[in-house]
């Protein structure tokens, strides 16, 4: 299992009043041209504040928003949500990035390469342990790799990897795949490599381990099969 910290940007307990109750993306824009997801590239985050005041946050010229929606976490552990979200860079690809009421909090390291982007999943606890962690499918049309990553005061530590397991078909609006809540924990589900059937991966023993459900027939597919467990299901 390879592990390794994600750099920490910074750290800041949101003051009284500052509690991100909203957050989304604004300004649309072809400045980055992927295209890898339908829609999905913006300049601006927006976070809208308890008591209705918003902070609108903008990114550098060689670098965009790419994802459908922020999606609010308390993965800090500090009582209090913040934006989860994927940045691009142009020559360097997508991170992972978590914003708080005072800017970014921490981000992970790029991948490396243009038009190469992650996936989100969603925040759930693997572990049972009260805390948040975090998942997301590191380049999905290419190699797959489902990465669960934990945030502490030193950055974001990858917990765990798993490849072959998609969550997004090239050029699609929509982020498939997403989190189950199920009586004996949650479970990640994605299709398998071939897009063939949906997988169910759990955390056991700090490892990865996935099972086929049933076949992929579309996006409905894992909330049919969430429901089968008997669990809710959440989309990314």
């Amino acid at each position: 299992m390879q592990r390794f910290a994600l750099a920490l940007a910074m750290f800041a307990t949101p003051a009284l009043g500052e509690t991100i109750v909203s957050a989304r993306y604004d300004a649309p824009t072809a400045r980055y041209g992927h295209g890898a997801l339908a829609g999905g590239e913006w300049a601006e985050l927006v976070l809208v504040l308890e008591g209705g005041g918003e902070r609108r946050f903008g990114l550098p010229a060689d670098m965009v928003f790419e994802d459908v929606a922020p999606r609010l976490a308390d993965l800090t552990g500090d009582g209090v949500a913040e934006a989860v979200v994927v940045e691009s860079e142009v020559a360097k690809g997508a991170r992972l990035a978590i914003w708080g009421p005072e800017g970014r909090i921490a981000a992970g390291p790029f991948i490396g390469t243009s038009h190469r982007w992650l996936a989100p999943l969603g925040a759930l606890d693997v572990d049972g342990d009260g805390r948040l962690e975090f998942a997301y499918v590191l380049r999905p049309h290419l190699d797959a790799v489902l990465s669960v990553v934990r945030f502490d005061r030193q950055g974001l530590v990858v917990l765990a990897e798993s490849g072959g397991l998609p969550s997004h078909q090239y050029r699609s609006a929509v982020l498939e795949g997403g989190i189950a809540a199920c009586p004996d924990g949650p479970v990640m589900l994605t299709a398998d490599s071939t897009w063939a059937q949906v997988m169910a991966t759990r955390w056991v023993d700090g490892a990865l381990q996935s099972a086929a459900l049933g076949r992929y027939r579309g996006p409905e597919s894992f909330a049919e099969a969430a429901a089968a467990m008997g669990c809710t299901f959440s989309v990314p």
